[in-house]
């Protein structure tokens, strides 16, 4: 008879938007918020999700480009940027819990993994101060044990130094790690790393099936993660 083996891990590593948080509505919200006080046309909800995934910079030069109908590259320069940062800043900030839910099973499958002991991390492009907010919002902050923003590190996801910093920190080698994500960024991530990859398909991926990043499973949603335990220590 055939045995299935279940999947151990002593690290798993998660982003933030689109996998454990669907915070696309207030980020559209802040958005327009933010547009609106700029005096320039709003978008929609559908475009600023496309946008989720790079980081707040880039969510708002892709925002002015549309608005002002520029060259992405004229968006990102400082002095139009900028000014949009600072707005966008204290909007974001009001709106963090107010549309915002937990996908299914996340707060449970996070306790039960921390039952068994498994290191939990968020790992997100979103700057600390937003990240905070939005685990503050739904209570999530006491599950990890670490948080890594887009602006703990020079270098923010795809690059390794994230992942490579908590496998350090926790002892943990690459092959005992899981990144879960809901992007190809997240995809990236992981190959980087050397590190397992599991995605969820109902994220932020620029509009693209996250089948195509091939991920090494794509799981309908978190339960997936109860049949996770961690790694039997060394002999």
């Amino acid at each position: 008879m055939t045995r299935t083996l279940t999947p151990a891990f002593d690290l798993i590593l998660f982003d933030l938007d689109g996998t454990l948080v669907e915070t696309g509505g207030e980020i559209a919200d802040a958005i327009h918020d933010t547009l609106q006080e700029l005096g320039l046309p709003t978008v929609t909800q559908a475009q600023v999700e496309r946008w989720i995934g790079l980081g707040t910079r880039e969510l708002l030069a892709q925002a002015l480009a549309h608005a002002w109908r520029l060259p992405l590259e004229e968006a990102r320069q400082p002095q139009r940027l900028d000014p949009a940062l600072k707005c966008f800043g204290s909007h974001y900030l009001n709106r963090c819990g107010t549309r915002s839910h937990l996908y299914p099973h996340v707060r449970e499958a996070l306790s039960v993994l921390r039952q068994r002991r498994v290191r939990l991390a968020v790992l997100t492009n979103k700057e600390a101060r937003y990240t905070a907010a939005v685990l503050q919002a739904h209570g999530l902050t006491p599950m990890f044990d670490a948080i890594i923003c887009g602006d703990t590190y020079p270098v923010k996801k795809p690059d390794p130094i994230g992942v490579q910093a908590c496998l350090r920190r926790f002892g943990v080698e690459p092959q005992h790690a899981l990144m879960v994500g809901d992007s190809a960024i997240d995809v990236a991530t992981a190959r980087h790393a050397g590190i397992a990859i599991w995605a969820l398909p109902y994220g932020y991926n620029m509009g693209q099936p996250i089948a195509a990043s091939q991920p090494d499973r794509v799981i309908d949603d978190f339960s997936a993660l109860l049949a996770i335990g961690a790694m039997p220590p060394a002999r």
